[in-house]
């Protein structure tokens, strides 16, 4: 990345998170102060943090670098802190440097500045945002993951949609992403779906079959319309048991159903990179080969397990296992690898699993969960931390319960899947992008009122039509400033070398910062793996485009279009055009599709 020097606060080659760039100039600072003998010359600046200040009031760059400097330069915060104020003062973008509280450093950017930044922006175009601070490091980001068991309902479209968000968020960072799906083709789900599909067959072949045939299976109507599309080796013939059919039948089925789910995924505009098969990590040996390193590692020992909490001892049958030492990791409890006929547990599929992920060079791992599977990430993690030596690192999210409304009420469950809504259903309804964005209105572990009412409304309490129509009020006002000057130039390259600085009014500038934080915005929500706060930021910016537009409803002197003074309307077309380059940048982030009008 081309670095800024401390007086120079133009346009770089890569843009720079100007929180990045600050703390460079703090940096610097101090390298200074060291040179004139005011701090020593070797001083570790690793715990400096320059971030936008809680209250806006305070100033537009704060950072906390005289109170951890000060031990080691034996000087007092504050002391420092005014030495620090003064050189900083003396950056050519910064209008006032103060110290605050026990030695806090707050500054204020020159209007200079931040007219710059929205150049960059229009120079830069849907690319302003994206950094290189992920450094090209490989991240295995696996999300869905469903049992291949039918089609997908609404809780994993929520995981989804924030695991592909938070891939997509990712790239954006500059880490080199792998999106995977790992498909559990193994265990007691694949043989009740074999079933399910084996009754259907015997049922197109004109045999009655009992209601009670079906309990504990999957009854939806879509295991019938797989059933159908069977080839005719697999169709039924009186008399054949499942058994006889079994494998052949789960291996159709299997594929059947991930057809199902790569059409609903297909359908929200998602497309994983790799599938793995937990059959495959079974039959290739796999499960052994990590089993075989815990217990070189000396972490498997044969024992036998405490009675889980609040099960009556009447009721528990100690038995000696073969047990992994994963409270040594953080877990609760030592796992068990081996059932009581010697079979492998699921937890030791898992861990072969992931043992796969990072021999395959991945030692970032991100999964995303339903809620159902929280009590389950301890051990995941023990069992990374165990086989990697703690070289890898796995993040765990967890995707709580989607409520499904309608006006405020419960949406009955689906025919087509006999036990709920499809998410199919509900893209059809209201389509892609309201899923899409409506699924990151919440952080990922709280939960999610989903309602068909309100995300149809055309309201501000509606976040996806509020950040939708802000991007379309842009398009109208070139549409309208052609109108007026129909030879006029309103490109991205002529609206950057406008009279910006010709933008003064608070409310102007204030916009203008609101955009130029969105390169912190990326950085830090990819640290966090938190998409969801690219849709806050979204909103707020959209609400503060609305704000200003309303502004010139009440005072024409505001509005974005002048007749009488094109240099001016250039100039406030190119911050709402700064607005809404940075409105798409984010809107592909969440993987929606910017509109320039609204329906």
């Amino acid at each position: 990345m081309v670095r800024r020097p401390l007086g120079d606060p133009g346009v770089a080659a890569e843009i720079m998170n100007l929180f990045t760039m600050f703390r460079e100039a703090v940096a610097q600072a101090v390298a200074e102060l060291g040179a004139r003998g005011d701090l020593p010359a070797e001083i570790d600046c690793g715990a400096i943090v320059v971030e936008p200040p809680r209250d806006p009031d305070h100033g537009d760059v704060t950072t906390n670098a005289a109170m951890v400097l000060s031990k080691a330069a034996g000087q007092k915060p504050r002391d420092l802190a005014g030495k620090l104020a003064a050189a900083l003062g003396r950056h050519p973008a910064v209008r006032a440097a103060d110290v605050a509280g026990p030695g806090f450093i707050n500054l204020r950017l020159a209007d200079s500045f931040w007219i710059e930044r929205l150049a960059e922006i229009l120079r830069t175009g849907v690319g302003y945002g994206d950094s290189e601070s992920g450094q090209g490091i490989k991240v295995n980001v696996e999300y869905v993951s469903a049992n291949p068991t039918g089609p997908l309902h609404v809780g994993h479209g929520r995981g989804a949609v924030f695991g592909d968000a938070l891939a997509n968020l990712l790239s954006k960072a500059g880490y080199k992403v792998t999106r995977e799906y790992y498909i559990n083709d193994a265990g007691a789900q694949i043989e009740a779906l074999a079933k399910s599909h084996f009754l259907r067959l015997r049922e197109l072949a004109g045999e009655a079959v009992g209601a009670g045939e079906y309990e504990g299976l999957y009854p939806g109507e879509y295991v019938a319309e797989s059933a159908r599309k069977f080839p005719a080796s697999l169709r039924y013939q009186s008399g054949q048991a499942f058994a006889e059919r079994r494998a052949d039948i789960e291996k159709e089925a299997i594929a059947s159903m991930l057809r199902l789910i790569r059409d609903d995924l297909a359908a929200l505009g998602i497309h994983h990179e790799v599938f793995t098969s937990e059959r495959e990590i079974n039959a290739t040996g796999e499960v052994q080969a990590a089993y075989d390193l815990l217990k070189a590692k000396g972490l498997i020992y044969h024992g036998v397990l405490e009675p889980p909490k609040g099960m009556k001892l009447d009721d528990w049958e100690p038995r000696e296992q073969d047990l992994f030492r994963s409270s040594q990791f953080g877990d609760d409890v030592d796992r068990p690898l081996k059932k009581s006929d010697g079979s492998w547990t699921y937890f030791a599929g898992d861990i072969a699993y992931h043992y796969d992920k990072f021999r395959r060079g991945f030692a970032q791992q991100i999964d995303v969960w339903g809620a159902d599977h929280a009590g389950y990430v301890k051990r995941v993690n023990a069992a990374v931390k165990a086989l990697s030596g703690g070289a890898a690192e796995l993040d765990v999210k967890i995707c709580q319960l989607v409520n499904l409304l309608d006006g405020g009420q419960p949406v009955k469950m689906s025919k087509r899947s006999g036990s709920f809504v499809t998410l199919r259903e509900v893209i059809e309804r209201v389509g892609r992008d309201v899923v899409r964005f409506i699924m990151l209105t919440r952080k990922n572990d709280a939960p999610l009122d989903f309602d068909f009412q309100k995300v149809s409304e055309q309201s501000k309490d509606n976040p996806v039509f509020y950040v939708q129509y802000a991007h379309a009020r842009v398009a109208s006002l070139k549409r309208r400033a052609l109108e007026a000057w129909p030879d006029g130039n309103f490109g991205d390259g002529a609206l950057a070398a406008a009279e910006l600085a010709r933008l003064t009014h608070p409310a102007e500038l204030a916009l203008i910062r609101r955009i130029a934080a969105w390169p912190q915005v990326v950085e830090s929500a990819a640290r966090a793996h938190e998409p969801h706060r690219v849709a806050f930021y979204l909103y707020d910016v959209a609400a503060a485009f609305h704000a200003l537009w309303n502004m010139g409803n009440d005072d024409p002197g505001l509005r974005f279009v002048l007749a009488e003074d094109i240099a001016l309307s250039r100039a406030r077309l190119a911050l709402a055009r700064g607005v809404a380059l940075v409105i798409a940048s984010g809107l592909a982030v969440i993987g929606v599709t910017p509109a320039d009008e609204m329906r």
